[in-house]
């Protein structure tokens, strides 16, 4: 648990259960759109990057299919299918065409992203 973390930095997105495995949602964080993943490989994690996709010019990365490209967590584009590190936010296929990433973290079973 992050107890020495202000709450003022972090918003709560909703609950763990909220999320289906390997899948994602969209979230406002500080009036930008914001796509938050749980991951269940072993333990169970989240991720969070931004949620405009843009190779494609649309908010859409949160749809995306969740998988990995050698050791990397990524989610695949629901358009182009370029692929986005959910630690890092790089697109493999483009770098110039990265996204933002957030910090993300379950605590008491409610899902919380850095600002």
């Amino acid at each position: 648990m992050h107890r020495d973390i202000q709450r003022q930095n972090w918003t709560a997105i909703c609950q763990i259960d909220d999320i289906v495995p390997d899948t994602g949602v969209c979230a406002l964080v500080n009036g930008e759109q914001v796509a938050v993943f749980r991951v269940v490989s072993g333990e169970q994690r989240v991720f969070a990057i931004g949620n405009f996709d843009p190779n494609s010019g649309a908010a859409v990365l949160a749809r995306g299919l969740v998988g990995s490209v050698g050791e990397r967590i990524v989610v695949a584009s629901p358009i182009y299918k370029h692929h986005f590190d959910l630690a890092t936010g790089e697109c493999l296929e483009a770098p110039e065409h990265s996204v933002p990433r957030y910090q993300a973290r379950i605590e008491s079973g409610t899902v919380w992203v850095g600002a």
